[in-house]
């Protein structure tokens, strides 16, 4: 679970987040509002990219602020841009990097990159140039590149907003197919239609908290 208590967030002198409490506990969640209502804001928050002004935020019992370090083992986040992500020059290298942390040997790090490589359709493009991958590779290696690391949640921020609709539901598909709890913001709503719960941001503020049905149909109001 992922605990928000009475968290506001400032830039500058724009608070993008009021005084937001949730407790994130179902194993799939949507985020949906405007462009700057405060989607990204939440999201980085869940996972210490960034930190609330006022408030704090727990996962799984750990405060964000004060074991940030713990959290990022166990809170993966995905961009909506994976060359945001691609760090190393080919695909497998990029994979590997992840695992830097984890001290294994050599081989226990090429048989671990060469099953994600498999499981992700990547393996024939195992020491492709990474940024030269289609979109939809790239994203898939990005949702690799952070799942290799076996977190216990997943955070998305858009994934497919840069995709054509063929990649677009490969990525579903991948989101759907995961065993941990994920959260996802973004604008395409049918994405969202079989998740558990969908809330709503509106200025900085949850205006809707529900079923996807109702939460939709309440977003689709708004706007």
């Amino acid at each position: 679970m992922i605990q928000i208590d009475s968290v506001s967030h400032v830039y500058g002198r724009r608070e993008v987040l009021s005084e937001v409490s949730l407790d994130l506990a179902e194993r799939r969640i949507g985020i949906v509002g405007g462009n700057g209502s405060g989607k990204s804001t939440l999201l980085r928050l869940c996972n210490g990219l960034i930190l609330p002004t006022r408030g704090r935020v727990r996962v799984l019992g750990h405060d964000t602020a004060r074991e940030l370090s713990v959290v990022r083992s166990l809170v993966g986040f995905v961009f909506q841009d994976p060359d945001l992500q691609i760090i190393m020059p080919t695909v497998a290298e990029d994979l590997a990097f992840s695992l830097r942390p984890a001290r294994l040997s050599r081989q226990e790090v090429a048989a671990r990159v060469d099953l994600w490589l498999d499981a992700y359709g990547l393996a024939s493009h195992k020491d492709h140039p990474a940024h030269l991958l289609s979109g939809g590779q790239k994203q898939l290696l990005a949702i690799a590149a952070i799942l290799i690391t076996r977190p216990q949640i997943l955070v998305f921020d858009e994934p497919t907003t840069l995709l054509d609709l063929r990649n677009t539901r490969r990525v579903m598909d991948v989101v759907s197919g995961l065993d941990q709890q994920v959260i996802v913001a973004t604008h395409d709503l049918d994405f969202l239609a079989d998740f558990d719960r969908v809330i709503v941001l509106d200025e900085g503020r949850v205006v809707a908290d529900d079923s996807p049905a109702p939460a939709l149909a309440a977003y689709r109001r708004l706007v």
